[in-house]
């Protein structure tokens, strides 16, 4: 029996991707061991958002080959189809397959021996036409389920639509035989997750069923009690969704919804399909409905000809809006997008300012939003994670508590008090009453 580790970089969907193509070996007889116990093989999924993702492949190639020099490593995901030979220059790398290839890793890789030169399979990107259906099983507490791959879309900072193709999906009813597994497990929470999940419903090439119809569906699983919406653009968020989420018992009231620049003009420039208004309108519809839903937000800071005057269009109307946590990108050119030949660039210098001005803000809206979370009763999902030895878990609508470790709370679900923030902004729960457990 042989040996195979993993190494997952970037988003949720390439960590379903990554269990999936795990499991493949499994059923094939081998072994599935941590990065560091001297794998015979490893398996390198790779991000291409920005180009600090592609660095980090290279270093992660480097430590595998500390740990194991005669192990084989295969490079898949992003990167692995938009730079094929790149990656196949890397010292210590076998085999680069793309996004065609990457599910059929045994139709071309035979014996997983060390090559004297990098194999490279990596189709042109239409080829990536079929959805492969993937499930991760990262943890016993939640699974990314992927619903919907590829994109439409043709944003001019992106590059996966050259890397992941157009956009296609599952069916609802295949997914539903998926859910329905994985409620025979011990997961609680499943996280449905794609490239542009509001998209969903396209299956060669024709738009055949809608988003909405698959969160109905969903919510009547059995043995699931939540299910979270990992991001979704805001134009195709609607008020039938928002609706549909405020009244339902699994769905939880978490919204992650990209924003990338609160510039019209830069959104325009951007090539994104909504304005600063009906992004405004989408906020407070959620929090109209549900109060005390949590709302992430992506932004893109430093794109090319965005002054300083539209970066503080962005700040402010940041600060003016009803959400709870930012995520910032600072903006790095990639190859093969419009962004990349536009005038006017940032100083590299200047977009990292820009992004600590964006990330300080960030820390003042997730406080704001715990502050009015305190001495509310809500549910916690306990993880079984460490940290300076307490357990981590969140609350329906993402609020993260940490508690003394007990592994009777591992995996329960938990009525608490959020009573008491730490010096971390976060909540501490001194002790669990049981008098509010959920008994399920």
């Amino acid at each position: 029996m042989r040996n195979v580790a993993f190494y997952t970089l970037g988003c949720k969907l390439n960590f379903s991707e990554t269990s999936t193509i795990a499991r493949s070996f499994e059923a094939r007889g081998y072994r599935k061991v941590a990065f560091d116990q001297v794998p015979d093989i490893f398996i390198i999924n790779t991000c291409s958002v920005t180009d600090n993702a592609d660095k980090k492949c290279a270093k992660i190639v480097r430590e595998a080959k500390k740990i194991a020099p005669s192990s084989f490593v295969a490079i898949i995901g992003c990167y692995a189809q938009l730079k094929p030979k790149e990656i196949s220059n890397i010292k210590g790398v076998d085999a680069v397959l793309g996004a065609a290839e990457k599910f059929r890793m045994f139709d071309y890789i035979e014996e997983f021996i060390p090559q004297k030169k990098a194999q490279v399979f990596n189709s042109g990107i239409n080829k990536a036409s079929i959805f492969n259906a993937s499930h991760s099983r990262r943890d016993r507490t939640r699974t990314f389920l992927k619903v919907q791959d590829g994109c439409n879309y043709k944003c001019a900072f992106c590059t996966i639509p050259l890397a992941r193709g157009k956009s296609r999906s599952d069916s609802i009813e295949n997914i539903l035989e998926q859910a329905n597994q994985i409620a025979l497990t011990e997961v609680k929470e499943i996280v449905l997750t794609g490239v542009n999940v509001g998209d969903f419903g396209i299956q060669g090439g024709k738009r055949k069923e809608k988003f909405i119809d698959l969160l109905k569906a969903l919510d009547n699983i059995k043995g699931i009690n939540r299910f979270r919406i990992s991001s979704i653009e805001p134009n195709l968020l609607t008020e039938e969704i928002i609706d549909f989420v405020a009244q339902s018992e699994r769905f939880v009231p978490h919204f992650h919804i990209p924003l990338q620049s609160g510039s019209d003009l830069i959104l325009s420039d951007m090539k994104r399909r909504y304005d600063t208004s009906l992004y405004a309108e989408r906020i407070k519809k959620i929090k109209e409905t549900m109060p005390d839903c949590c709302i992430g937000v992506d932004i893109i800071t430093g794109f090319p000809g965005e002054t300083k005057a539209e970066h503080l269009k962005t700040y402010n109307f940041l600060r003016e809006l009803d959400v709870s946590y930012l995520h910032i990108f600072t903006y790095s050119e990639r190859e093969k997008t419009l962004a990349a030949s536009m005038s006017h660039p940032v100083p590299k210098n200047e977009r990292l300012k820009r992004s600590r001005m964006l990330r300080n803000l960030s820390e003042n809206k997730k406080r704001s939003f715990y502050e009015t979370q305190k001495n509310q009763i809500r549910t916690v999902l306990f993880e079984n994670n460490l940290e300076d030895g307490e357990m981590q878990g969140y609350t329906e609508n993402y609020v993260r508590v940490s508690a003394k470790y007990d592994p009777m709370l591992i995996n329960e679900l938990k009525k608490v008090r959020l009573s008491d923030l730490d010096d971390k902004g976060n909540f501490k729960i001194l002790e669990i009453e049981e008098n509010l457990s959920i008994l399920k």
